[in-house]
């Protein structure tokens, strides 16, 4: 029996050692462009600050809504100015100082007659200046291609002349909402000129103050520097993303095209830093010699691909071709094939393929696709956390720590009903794991991840799954390496049935806020998830937040299903201490889905106390108590453990499940808050009076 232990680990292993790490490029500049941003240079990586807030949504929240702020400025005939992101170098720059002397205008001190937008909204209102944004800028370019989704970003109803206060605001997705980002018009300028994105009509400021309101949503311009423009596709339009090496792209890369067309997905491709904006078209009807089918039966229809510069300056490739409307039967057909502006371009899709090295798509969700003709991507947003020391676990390459990353649940019920893309028929699925806030996060050195995930097959668990399961069982599916890009997505076909998604950083113990999201059917929810949902709803109200007295009712009504479990449920003071670990927005409630995330950490716990209890009195000595705190991923020392025992046991020694749970909510919090004042990480820590007061 310990020979085949032995060899099954071994096999796993072995399996594990292909887990990788790879490291991405990030786009600074468009050819041409202006280098003097290139001074600014990244700091190293450290560990990021506890909770990270979202200062966007924090702006909501104190700005109130953008009308009743504007109107106020107006009636008091005042121009606004954000004091959340001044007009000085503190908006400009965390590391190291721009090189040119700036002067900061509004843009009636620039030109005469600004305006918004001038004659509709378009790619030559988007110049690059001295900044390395050519990633941002890129994803600005194509979301002109579409009305609904720029204006969903870039709001119509403001002006210059009407109702002008200096306040502009945009809206921008981020991690499962949109959020509104409130600026004032006063933009960083060199000469009487603007220094960063510029329209090419120089009375035009839409782009500039678009811009800016991104630089805010991520603390300064200069954080700005270098980026995927994957990244800003999803901010702009809350899509799910894939990368593709067109090289390295699946067989049924064109169908895959295809089909994102059909769900109006936006789609971008490049040759090393040359970005161009992507359409796909599927040509059936050609001259007589391509009827379709051949009398044997093979395809000859042609397959093109129309592409777009987004700046509309950059030369075609060699390979392109200008002459394809020559096969058009049709003068309908003919319209279709002629480019509409300048850099546009058709190509056939082979030639694509052998010129072009990378693929991007954006595939649109609901909230961003309001077109009842497209098919819908639809998608469940889960958030989850690793916390170092508890569920930082690493990827498959460290088998004691990863089964304890933060796990999710996947049921698949329905085949898909078309022709298999894959060669195989089965379940198409699409899994993107995303970091939250890194890029905000390089002020105090933050850097993005290593991240990745992997599929395993599981039936019918409903709890935390222990290491021995990882051990002896195989991942079904994988990301192909783990890559230190914001979001890594993946796309399989699966067989149906149930699985469970392990996300994790590459090495254990680091610490980030995350979501994953899945695609979402009408069953995705069980039973008894439903239960759950209308029970929070039950109790939280219309706004689906609850404060500890309801969090209290809430746990208490489901610790009576663990009919083994005698407790009378937790304190009020414990339920408080819940709040202050999970509340990441700052509110003092909690939504359900750090609700939920709160919960799954409790059952974890749970299966660790359970261990513990082995008389089942629904306690545990303050001496297993050691052991416990340590199977949860807590090492302390022994003057640590005794304050445990006085604080928390009985006058007996023992401790209930209320008293467990209130200690590892302690210590969880402790330990983040810990870490975040170790900034360099050499475990030692200086504090004022103030900070004190936090940690305690």
């Amino acid at each position: 029996m310990n020979k085949d232990r032995t060899k099954k680990i071994t096999m796993e292993k072995a399996d594990e050692e292909k887990v990788a790490e790879t490291r991405a490029q990030t786009t600074e500049a468009a050819p041409g462009a202006d280098s003097a941003a290139s001074l600014f240079a990244a700091p190293g990586n450290i560990y990021s600050a506890i909770l990270s807030r979202n200062e966007a949504v924090k702006d909501a929240k104190r700005l109130k809504d953008f009308l009743e702020l504007r109107d106020k400025y107006v009636h008091k005939k005042v121009l606004f100015k954000d004091p959340l992101f001044p007009a000085d170098d503190s908006s400009l720059y965390y590391n190291q100082k721009f090189p040119l002397k700036l002067v900061w205008k509004r843009p009636s001190e620039i030109c005469k007659n600004p305006q918004f937008i001038v004659g509709g909204a378009n790619r030559t209102d988007i110049c690059q200046g001295d900044l390395g944004d050519c990633w941002l800028l890129a994803a600005i370019a194509c979301l002109t291609l579409s009305e609904t989704l720029l204006y969903r970003v870039v709001p119509a109803d403001q002006s210059f002349s009407e109702n002008y206060a200096g306040i502009f605001h945009f809206q921008f997705w981020r991690y499962g909402e949109w959020v509104d980002v409130v600026v004032d018009d006063r933009l960083p300028t060199s000469n009487n000129h603007l220094v960063f994105t510029r329209s090419g009509n120089k009375n035009e400021f839409w782009s500039a103050l678009l811009e800016k309101a991104y630089a805010k949503l991520h603390g300064t311009y200069e954080a700005l520097k270098g980026g995927n423009t994957l990244e800003a596709m999803e901010d702009f339009t809350g899509g799910v993303t894939e990368f593709y090496e067109i090289s390295d792209a699946p067989r049924e890369i064109y169908n895959i095209m295809k089909k994102a067309l059909n769900r109006g997905s936006l789609m971008g491709c490049s040759i090393d830093v040359s970005v161009f904006n992507l359409y796909i078209s599927e040509y059936l009807k050609c001259s007589v010699w391509h009827k379709g089918k051949q009398e044997d039966g093979s395809d000859t229809r042609i397959r093109l691909v129309r592409l777009r510069d987004p700046w509309g300056v950059a030369p075609p490739p060699s390979r392109m071709s200008c002459d394809w409307s020559s096969l058009a039967t049709s003068e309908q057909d003919q319209q279709r094939l002629k480019p509409v502006e300048a850099g546009e371009f058709w190509m056939g899709f082979e030639e694509f393929q052998q010129t072009f090295t990378k693929l991007e798509i954006c595939n649109l969700t609901p909230d961003a696709l309001q077109d009842d003709e497209l098919l819908k991507w639809d998608v469940s947003v889960n958030e989850g956390r690793w916390v170092r020391g508890c569920s930082a676990g690493g990827c498959r390459n460290y088998p004691d720590t990863f089964w304890t990353n933060p796990q999710y649940r996947l049921r698949l019920t329905e085949e898909d009903d078309d022709e298999p893309d894959h060669g195989e028929k089965g379940c198409t699925v699409v899994v993107a794991l995303m970091q939250k806030g890194r890029r905000r996060e390089r002020c105090t050195g933050g850097t993005l991840l290593t991240i990745g995930f992997a599929i395993y097959e599981m039936h019918g668990n409903k709890q935390h799954l222990p290491k021995d399961f990882f051990l002896y069982t195989a991942s079904k599916a994988r990301c192909k390496s783990y890559i230190n890009l914001r979001e890594v997505t993946e796309r399989f076909c699966l067989s149906p049935g149930e699985y469970v998604i392990v996300p994790s950083t590459f090495d254990p113990n680091n610490e980030s806020d995350f979501i994953l999201r899945l695609p979402k059917s009408e069953d995705e929810e069980s039973d008894e998830e439903k239960q759950f949902r209308a029970m929070f709803q039950q109790i939280a109200g219309d706004d689906m937040q609850i404060n500890a007295k309801e969090l209290r009712s809430v746990f208490n009504k489901l610790l009576t299903k663990y009919k083994g479990l005698k407790t009378e449920g937790f304190s009020l003071d414990s339920c408080r201490s819940m709040i202050a670990l999970m509340d990441t927005d700052g509110t003092g409630r909690l939504n359900l889905e750090e609700f939920k995330h709160l919960w799954s950490k409790i059952q974890q716990w749970k299966l660790i106390f359970s261990r513990y209890d082995r008389d089942k009195s629904s306690s545990i000595s303050s001496f297993e108590m050691r052991n416990a705190v340590a199977d949860a991923g807590f090492q302390l020392n022994p003057q640590l453990h005794d304050i445990i025992a006085m604080r928390y046991a009985s006058e007996h020694l023992y401790l209930d499940f209320d008293s467990y749970i209130c200690c590892l909510v302690r210590l969880e919090g402790m330990f983040r808050a810990f870490k975040a004042f170790d900034i360099d990480g050499d475990g030692i820590i200086k504090l004022n009076s103030l900070e004190v007061k936090v940690l305690n």
